[in-house]
């Protein structure tokens, strides 16, 4: 998710960070890099002006931390700058007290409406909801029947009529009722381009239907383009908020940072991969937290606690650390991780693990675990232990036995040392905090602090993921 922005950005702060003094023209300097970073991902010109300008301001200000030096400092204002840029605080959807609550999606064709009506009624359906979906695109061939396919899949009946777009949402908003739903999601039609004609028909349908939520679903990869498009729908349906789609391609950034500040609406939901699972609301802070390589462990916490067996966390944290924790639970972590989404997505997720995955390995995908999966049934239970005493004998059996290459061995032997290495660092290094944590079937000791302040803790389940022990409870200060 927005990989060469953060690389750009991480570069930039890495050299801010040693800084013991920053004066106009060390500000100046970085501020140059930030700008042509910004720039480079499509960030609307205005943005980029206020964003700087903010940045700035506050950089050469009176701003001081005891806990910080002054290239702390600045990245911290940065990270709060980022944070503000891309909407400040979570957008939540507020249920009508009347059922049903209807949403309205609208958008170009091509931004993934239809398949992000589909995600939004299975994620209300997770919060304990009833949804429906109405298909009233009748323009795009197939479009209905798509929507259809889809709603089978996450078990949400979906309306349509083979009449006009106006009667379909007049007729699924009677049914809704008479089927005691609370959430209708409408799916309208698009067109490559912004015309008359499609702001017509969508206003129609809204005029219809009264939504309590108008959310327009735009590609995250158009980049300034999305803004001009936000701005047009804007005007016609006054929107209420924005779903970013496509997060998990090639986007630039330039939409996620320049929506809110261009069009005064916040982004609601992020779709973060092709699954129907893979949708979540927008966290500001979250993002800008990843797109600095800080990490974003609020969301990691929330998808462990999702995927995770307590007893199954228990065991691996406890393997972890007791310094038992081997190439056969690198495995299955790899394993268990993936069930949380794009591992790229979910590394990027743990402080300092993105960088170590750049420098490691950036095609982490389903085929490249099932190699691993390979070579270390290769292993015998010994090397599977302890891989150094893998030597090349040994490596070349290994190879000829998973049909691998004795290189990807070493890679994998090398990838095994640097996660372990970081997950003892987490789990029981200094700055861990672990006499006040809680892990899963403990009782927590209260909340754990993090760069937006605490993280309350579940007593029942603590804050413990599987295969990474105990998360390190540390303060802004040590994160940057």
């Amino acid at each position: 998710m927005f990989e060469n922005l953060s690389s750009r950005f991480e570069g930039v702060l890495k050299r801010i960070r040693s800084k013991g003094r920053l004066g106009h023209e060390e500000v100046d300097e970085f501020l140059a890099e930030l700008r042509v970073a910004l720039l480079e991902a499509d960030v609307h010109l205005s943005v980029v002006r206020t964003f700087l300008d903010r940045i700035r301001e506050r950089s050469i200000g009176t701003e001081v931390s005891g806990a910080l030096n002054p290239g702390q400092q600045v990245v911290k204002i940065v990270l709060e700058e980022l944070t503000g840029v891309l909407g400040g605080e979570t957008h939540r959807l507020v249920h009508a007290p009347k059922a049903p609550t209807v949403v309205l999606l609208a958008g170009l064709q091509g931004s993934g409406k239809t398949t992000t009506a589909a995600k939004l009624a299975s994620w209300f359906k997770a919060q304990g909801r009833n949804p429906m979906l109405i298909g009233a695109d009748l323009q795009r061939p197939a479009a209905v029947e798509q929507l259809q396919t889809l709603g089978e899949r996450i078990a949400v009946p979906v309306f349509s009529e083979a009449t006009d777009p106006v009667s379909v949402a007049r007729a699924a908003l009677a049914e809704a009722r008479s089927r005691g739903r609370d959430v209708v999601i409408c799916d309208t039609a698009g067109r490559l381009a912004i015309d008359d004609e499609l702001m017509t028909e969508v206003a129609e349908v809204a005029e219809v239907l009264e939504p309590h939520h108008t959310l327009l679903v735009i590609d995250a990869m158009t980049g300034q383009d999305a803004v001009n498009t936000a701005e047009a729908f804007h005007a016609r349906l006054d929107l209420d908020a924005v779903v970013l789609t496509k997060l998990d391609g090639d986007a630039r950034g330039g939409a996620a940072l320049s929506i809110r500040e261009v069009v005064g609406r916040p982004i609601a939901f992020a779709s973060t991969g092709e699954g129907l699972e893979d949708f979540e609301p927008f966290h500001p802070d979250r993002l800008a937290s990843r797109i600095l390589g800080v990490g974003d462990v609020e969301t990691l916490i929330e998808k462990a606690e999702e995927n995770f067996e307590q007893v199954e966390a228990e065991a691996a944290a406890r393997r972890l650390m007791e310094g038992t924790f081997t190439l056969d639970d690198f495995l299955e972590q790899l394993k268990a991780l993936r069930k949380m989404g794009p591992l790229s997505n979910v590394m990027g997720m743990v402080p300092g693990m993105a960088q170590q995955m750049r420098g490691v390995d950036t095609e982490v995908d389903e085929r490249r675990i099932d190699r691993i999966e390979g070579i270390i049934q290769s292993m015998t239970p010994g090397e599977r232990a302890d891989p150094d005493v893998i030597d090349g004998s040994r490596r070349a059996r290994i190879a000829a036995g998973s049909g691998t290459q004795p290189n990807e061995i070493n890679q994998l032997v090398r990838q095994f040392r640097e996660m372990r290495k970081m997950m003892k660092q987490m789990g029981g290094g200094k700055g861990s905090g672990r006499k006040g944590s809680g892990r899963k079937g403990r009782k927590g000791r209260g909340g754990r602090t993090t760069a937006r302040g605490p993280v309350p803790i579940d007593k029942k389940k603590g804050l413990s993921l599987p295969g990474l022990g105990d998360l390190p409870d540390e303060g802004l200060s040590n994160r940057l």
